[in-house]
């Protein structure tokens, strides 16, 4: 009998829309975490930190959220292929929560080794390192419950999917709005610098 339920098609129905609207939804954050990626590049404030920094900072933060719309919109097109089995949905989800568990391991090590560069707040950490963790998580628990409670499981996959997009958005804003405060802050370093310099100059 377990034989014939690895066998059975997935009951999927009922899930299209859903996954359409998740698909299509990461599909267009990735797009605009691309823009955000050239404004950091262009970003005055970040061309002060070095290059080295700057490649750090893109590693630890940026390039994981669109690793996390990458992953949802992979998700929803796992859960929108014709004829999907419990056995073969499993080992795409499985293989899946495995290479994004490897890839959360070094997101991890790349905030931890962000050094005098950047110091991450327990912001920083709840968002890219505990709640990535537990979407992974969760999908690997539901690849393992698809053999037994398919329905249950579906939600579970469902759950984690969305949380990768809000993971996603929530750390695109936080990147936007660093760069934003960044470059206000320079300007009002350059110009108290350059005031302090005429000022010295006057006194001459």
């Amino acid at each position: 009998m377990f034989a014939a339920t690895l066998r059975d098609a997935v009951p999927l129905a009922g899930w299209e829309n859903f996954y359409v609207i998740i698909g299509s939804s990461a599909a267009a954050l990735t797009g605009l975490t691309f823009i955000v990626i050239t404004l950091a590049a262009d970003n005055s404030a970040a061309a002060a930190a070095g290059a080295d920094a700057r490649f750090r900072g893109l590693r630890a933060f940026i390039t994981p959220t669109a690793v996390y719309f990458g992953t949802a919109l992979w998700v929803a097109a796992l859960l929108t292929v014709p004829g999907q089995t419990a056995l073969t949905l499993g080992a795409c989800l499985t293989v899946s929560a495995a290479a994004g568990l490897g890839y959360w391991a070094r997101v991890v090590y790349l905030l931890f080794r962000l050094g005098a560069d950047y110091r991450p707040f327990v912001s920083d950490w709840i968002w890219s390192a505990i709640l990535p963790l537990v979407a992974y998580l969760a999908l690997l628990a539901s690849a393992v419950m698809i053999f037994r409670h398919a329905p249950a499981s579906l939600y579970a996959v469902a759950g984690a999917t969305l949380l990768m997009v809000f993971i996603g958005i929530h750390n695109a804003w936080d990147v936007v709005v660093w760069m934003t405060t960044e470059r206000h802050a320079r300007r009002e370093r350059e110009q108290r610098r350059a005031e302090r310099s005429a000022k010295a100059h006057t006194e001459r």
